[in-house]
């Protein structure tokens, strides 16, 4: 497993110190730097640049609003940033009133994310906006359901349609790939 302290060299980002419990419970070495909020400070941001000369960052946060936020901002300080994702189902908690996250999610859905990163392409994706409206991920209905299972599938997380669209072509899903992953979502209805 890639998380034992001895093989995982990376800095995991996360928003704060329930994630950080979280995480240690199930991998006791695993390093974290906290956000403390969608507020991601320069000193955080600083710090991240510096580290990420030497050591692999992985952006890790909760899958709502707040969480793409500080996933936007820390991926534009560190773009070699790794992404790990887990699905909104995955971060619900047990308890109602409290929200979504990964201080929520089992320790298989952890692993999961943790050993199924993203990262910034440098190939560019042959998806185009029309194929993605096509493929019914957009401005239809029942697109949002689509994008969560599809994002499942693709382990990218959810996204409104723009971040969603946005979100395969920056780490190179191509059209067949997301093809593909639409057909398995609509089998699996």
């Amino acid at each position: 497993m890639i998380l034992n302290k001895k093989n995982f060299n990376a800095v995991v980002v996360v928003e704060g110190k329930d994630d950080t419990i979280r995480l240690k419970q199930f991998f006791p070495g695993i390093e974290t730097i906290e956000t403390n909020g969608s507020a991601v400070s320069e000193v955080v941001l600083s710090e991240l640049k510096k580290l990420s000369k030497s050591r692999e960052i992985i952006i890790f946060t909760d899958p709502d609003f707040n969480g793409e936020r500080i996933r936007r901002i820390v991926t534009e300080a560190v773009p070699s940033a790794k992404q790990a994702f887990i699905t909104r189902k995955e971060g619900e908690p047990e308890k109602r009133g409290n929200s979504l996250g990964v201080e929520h999610a089992s320790k298989e859905a952890l692993e999961r994310a943790l050993s199924d990163l993203h990262e910034v392409e440098e190939r560019q994706s042959d998806l185009t906006e029309e194929d993605y409206r096509r493929l019914g991920l957009a401005a239809g209905a029942g697109s949002k359901q689509l994008r969560e299972r599809v994002g499942a599938i693709l382990s990218v997380g959810y996204g409104n349609a723009k971040t969603f669209y946005k979100r395969l072509n920056t780490f190179g899903i191509s059209l067949d790939e997301l093809t593909h992953a639409v057909e398995e979502a609509n089998s699996g209805k």
